[in-house]
C-alpha cells in the first residue's frame, strides 16, 4: 500500500494534534528544553509488527530520529526492542502515546490476521482472509494497511472501490434483479460487482445476473455447502468468487474455509482487535544517536 508522504503526514498530524490539544503541560513543566535523549519502544508480548513506517514518519515530522530494529511484517519476541528514538525529550514524551497507540493497534491487527492465515495454510486451504469496513473512524487507512502487512486482503478501502449491493440497496431497488440490472447498466467497466445474499434461492439469481462476487451473508457452513452444490449443478461454480461473511471467528474459521469459499471476511480483525502491549522507555540522557 502506498500514499504520497505528504498525505500520510497529514493523517498522522491529525492523530497527534487530537492527543496534544493545547499542549503537553506535564512535559512543558518538568522537562528542560532541548534535552536530547534516547528512548526505546519495547514489546511486552510477542507478535508481528506493523506501523513502523508510520511512527517513523511521525517522529521525523517532529525532528526526531528513529532507528528501526524490526521492520514492518517481521516477528518480534516478548521484551524485544522494536525501535529506538533519538532527539528532544519534550517532543518524544509528547508523541509517546500517539506512537504507542498506532504501533500497538496496527501490530495487533497484523498479528491477528497472520494467525488466521497460518491456520489456513496449516490446513492446506487456499481461502483468502479479508477485512471489512468495520474500522475505527479516522483509522481506516492504518487498520487496512495492518491487515495487508499481516498477509490479508484489504477488501474495499472505501465506498468508491467497487459496487457492493447490500440488503438495504435491494429493498430500495425493489428486488435483487432490479438492483443488479441498474448497476450493470451504469457502472464503469473498471468496477467489480458484488452482491450480498441471505437466502440460497438468491444465489442462482445473482450468478445468472452476471455479478463478479457473491457474498454469502450469515450463512452457516452447511448452508454454504448447499449453495455451492446448487452452483455446481447449474454450471456457475468457479465462474465467480464466493465470499463468506458474518459470524466467523478464529474457532470456526476452518469450518467455513473447508466449504471452499474463495474469501472469508471478518470484521473482528479490525473492530475487536486486541492491541499488543508495548512501552516507551527513556534509556539515556543527552543522546543524539
Amino acid at each position: 500500500m502506498f500514499v504520497p508522504r505528504k498525505i500520510l503526514e497529514g493523517k498522522l498530524i491529525q492523530l497527534l494534534a487530537e492527543d496534544i490539544g493545547q499542549g503537553d503541560v506535564t512535559s512543558g513543566i518538568l522537562i528542560p528544553a532541548q534535552l536530547n535523549v534516547e528512548a526505546e519502544i519495547i514489546a511486552k508480548e510477542a507478535g508481528l509488527v506493523a506501523g513502523v513506517e508510520e511512527v517513523t514518519i511521525l517522529a521525523q515530522i517532529l525532528g526526531l530520529r528513529i532507528v528501526n530494529v524490526i521492520s514492518d511484517g517481521n516477528k518480534f519476541a516478548k521484551n524485544q526492542v522494536i525501535l529506538k528514538i533519538f532527539g528532544d525529550a519534550q517532543h518524544i514524551l509528547s508523541v509517546e502515546r500517539t506512537i504507542l497507540n498506532l504501533l500497538s493497534r496496527m501490530s495487533g491487527i497484523a498479528t491477528a490476521t497472520n494467525s488466521l492465515i497460518k491456520k489456513l495454510i496449516e490446513a492446506k486451504l487456499k481461502t483468502r482472509i479479508a477485512a471489512t469496513r468495520k474500522t475505527v473512524p479516522g483509522l481506516n487507512y492504518f487498520d487496512k494497511k495492518a491487515v495487508f502487512i499481516g498477509g490479508g486482503d484489504t477488501h474495499r478501502m472505501n465506498l468508491a472501490d467497487m459496487i457492493l449491493i447490500k440488503d438495504n440497496h435491494i429493498k430500495l431497488a425493489g428486488n435483487l434483479q432490479n438492483a443488479i440490472a441498474k448497476v450493470k447498466n451504469r457502472v464503469s467497466f473498471s468496477k467489480k460487482i458484488e452482491v450480498e445474499v441471505t437466502k440460497i434461492s438468491d444465489v442462482l439469481l445473482a450468478a445468472s445476473a452476471g455479478v463478479d462476487i457473491i457474498m454469502l451473508d450469515n450463512f452457516s457452513p452447511e448452508k454454504i455447502s448447499k449453495a455451492i452444490n446448487l452452483l455446481k449443478k447449474e454450471g456457475w461454480f468457479g465462474k465467480l468468487l464466493l465470499e463468506a461473511s458474518g459470524g466467523i471467528n478464529f474457532e470456526n474459521l476452518l469450518d467455513y474455509a473447508s466449504t471452499k469459499v474463495d474469501i472469508i471476511s471478518l470484521g473482528a480483525i479490525t473492530h475487536s482487535v486486541k492491541s499488543l502491549d508495548m512501552a516507551l522507555k527513556i534509556v539515556n540522557k543527552n543522546k543524539l544517536g
